[in-house]
């Protein structure tokens, strides 16, 4: 993944910016549903979609639920995030999180393809979709709060709980904000200083 100079700074500023937009501090957690409303947009689950018809939705959430996780649509001037209500656990949370990515990040879609009821399904470039990915990780958990639960001795299963992601996301964002390593550095160098 190669990413533009400057880009995860801006990611970890977005994320706390973001965060205190809502009133939160930067070592909160943000509630993915709660920035969709702030920005405005729209999440309905699979299941809420006007007009699907019983054997589409079968596919979708019964025989093949693990083909699609969400997507953005526009529908007349409002953008709407479709999400799959048979994802649990932190699953969810991400998927949003990496569409809502995709709107603050003005991507534009590789390819529009156009429903059967007329509503314009996007689909985003790889170099699109890694910024989407780190900018849905740093939003989730931000290195400034991913140091502070570290500092309090929480484990991979504490952080997930707290902001409501899986251990898999917590694992990822620690291994690549270096917290974990940072903090081992900073206790080294303490230690001997005393």
């Amino acid at each position: 993944m190669t990413l533009v100079r400057g880009f995860k700074t801006w990611c970890e500023n977005t994320a706390i910016g973001l965060r205190r937009e809502q009133g939160l501090a930067e070592i909160d957690a943000l509630d993915p549903n709660a920035l969709a409303a702030h920005l405005q947009v729209d999440v309905w689950s699979a299941d809420q979609v006007p007009n699907v018809d019983g054997p589409t939705l079968d596919v979708l959430l019964r025989e093949d639920p693990s083909s699609w996780s969400a997507l953005t649509v526009h529908v007349g001037e409002r953008c709407v995030i479709i999400t799959n209500p048979a994802h649990s656990g932190g699953r969810p949370a991400s998927d949003l999180m990496h569409e809502l990515a995709h709107l603050i990040l003005g991507h534009e879609a590789a390819r529009v393809d156009v429903s059967e009821d007329g509503h314009l399904l996007h689909t985003f470039d790889r170099s699109q979709e890694d910024e989407a990915n780190w900018l849905s990780g740093c939003l989730l958990l931000p290195r400034a709060a991913l140091m502070h639960a570290r500092d309090l001795g929480w484990s991979r299963s504490q952080i997930a709980s707290q902001y409501g992601v899986s251990e898999a996301m917590v694992q990822y964002r620690l291994n690549v904000s270096a917290a974990d390593t940072q903090l081992l550095r900073r206790r080294r160098w303490s230690e001997r200083r005393n």
